[in-house]
């Protein structure tokens, strides 16, 4: 009998062992990131296929007065962040004018300006941007 115990007890520590290291082993393979393969077109698609239109509200505007930009955007996910964009000595500056897109992509952008002249701006969002459009300053 004594015999008999103690191969139960071997038996019973060698299950528990086999059970412990199959749940880690488990847990090691659901946190693995299971990687698909990405077809190379569908980013270049989504890419191609973004676009945002912009309009400002006013032509001419006094310095530091406000005035709404808004558009669509086709191609981006609803609450894709757009940013104002203005041209200053020949870059392209970020102003920190910027507003998430509702669900159906619209969005409508407060904006006061300071520079004072004629103003190139744009709105972007990742790597799509809108036409150029002007506002002057006066």
């Amino acid at each position: 009998m004594i015999v008999s115990k103690r191969n139960s007890l071997r038996l019973a520590a060698v299950t528990t062992l086999a059970a412990a290291s199959l749940a880690v082993a488990g847990t090691a393979m659901a946190a693995a990131p299971v990687s698909q393969p990405v077809p190379a077109t569908q980013p270049a698609a989504a890419t191609a296929q973004a676009g945002i239109t912009a309009k400002p509200s006013v032509s001419t505007v006094q310095a530091w007065q406000l005035f709404r930009v808004t558009g669509t955007t086709t191609g981006l996910k609803a609450g894709s962040t757009v940013t104002l964009q203005q041209k200053q000595h020949g870059a392209w500056v970020t102003l920190p004018a910027s507003v998430t897109t509702t669900s159906t992509g619209s969005y409508s952008l407060g904006v006061k300006l300071g520079i004072k002249g004629l103003n190139e701006l744009r709105i972007i969002s990742g790597s799509a941007a809108s036409p150029v459009f002007t506002v002057t300053v006066r």
